[in-house]
């Protein structure tokens, strides 16, 4: 194994209404807004040391789906190894970016689970 998993980073959830999800999440659960993507109308909420991601549900996805990804915080992440990890059980990554998460902006590479759930691993946050 190339990488062990730390902690659950954030979860994404589709929502119907932005404004109220963020009400509930904050009101119910205690959450706070840590930022607002604006370009993706995309809501983070601090959960813990973890985040709850809030994002408007698109039209043509009105299947009941209700979770875009979960995010598993990975150590160490070195992408070259991990991609081919997971090559070797015929799972094809995304190329690596930088993302935000809970702990800041990191690296993360996505891929589908056998069921088509998207998962996203993600290393440490990076200095600010």
């Amino acid at each position: 194994m190339t990488f062990t998993v730390q902690k659950i980073d954030h979860v994404v959830l589709y929502v119907t209404d932005l404004d109220r999800a963020k009400r509930f999440y904050e009101t119910v659960l205690g959450c706070k807004l840590l930022r607002h993507n604006e370009k993706l109308d995309l809501m983070h909420l601090a959960a813990g040391s973890s985040m709850i991601d809030l994002l408007l549900l698109p039209e043509q996805d009105g299947a009941g789906r209700n979770v875009d990804h979960i995010a598993l915080q990975v150590t160490p992440f070195d992408a070259a190894a991990i991609s081919a990890h997971l090559r070797r059980y015929g799972v094809e990554p995304t190329a690596p970016r930088d993302r935000f998460g809970a702990g800041g902006v990191g690296p993360s590479l996505t891929f589908l689970d056998p069921d088509g759930n998207k998962i996203e691993l993600k290393g440490p946050s990076q200095a600010p």
